[in-house]
């Protein structure tokens, strides 16, 4: 416990905040909401069509981790375990509504943000780096959503091939594989969109 008057913060680990929680802390979850929020978003919206519908997986993700904090083991990480909850949202979802944008929607609008955040000193630099990032997000959206999530958990997320295996329930020697076939066919698709297939 800090002193009187002290102004330092003390960040609390995963597991403190969750036994806080489960003792009826309801501010220890709230910051771990606020710790992996932005993250759990960043994850989802490779997944999904929008933001919005990133920010509401997010969100019923949040809730449910609420409801069965009691379940939580520790054998994984809290956001292992959190980012699990979030995919079988999606898929639930995903089950229940067929997405409502087209690729051509979401490309069109992926152009847009690209080229309004990438602004360049070199005339013209801003806007080739646009073109290359659309077409990155158009061929992530055309490869199977297996693929998709473990370029995602890889190579945004940063995640290991041993807590990509626990995030997604499957082996670590499934994960390589589909991390190497997912490489492949995202390299593929980004040819041929290049050619102007």
């Amino acid at each position: 416990m800090l002193p009187a008057g002290s102004n330092d913060v003390i960040e609390q680990s995963d597991q403190q905040l969750i036994a806080a929680a489960l003792g009826g802390a309801v501010e220890a979850f709230d910051d771990l909401v606020r710790r992996y929020q932005d993250r759990l978003v960043h994850s989802l919206e490779h997944s999904v069509c929008s933001r919005e519908d990133a920010l509401d997986a997010a969100q019923r993700a949040f809730l449910q981790a609420w409801r069965q904090l009691s379940k939580f083991r520790g054998e994984s990480s809290f956001y292992s375990w959190l980012y699990r909850i979030a995919r079988n949202e999606v898929i639930s979802e995903g089950r229940r509504h067929r997405p409502a944008v087209s690729l051509e929607q979401l490309t069109e609008s992926g152009v847009s943000e690209l080229v309004d955040g990438s602004r360049s000193a070199v005339p013209g630099a801003g806007l080739e780096l646009s073109e290359e990032l659309a077409s990155l997000r158009q061929a992530m959206a055309q490869i199977a959503q297996d693929f998709r999530e473990v370029l995602v958990l890889r190579e945004i997320d940063e995640l290991s091939y041993e807590e990509i295996g626990e995030v997604l329930g499957i082996p670590t020697g499934t994960v390589r594989s589909r991390l190497s076939r997912a490489r492949q066919e995202l390299l593929e698709r980004m040819q041929r969109l290049s050619a102007g297939e």
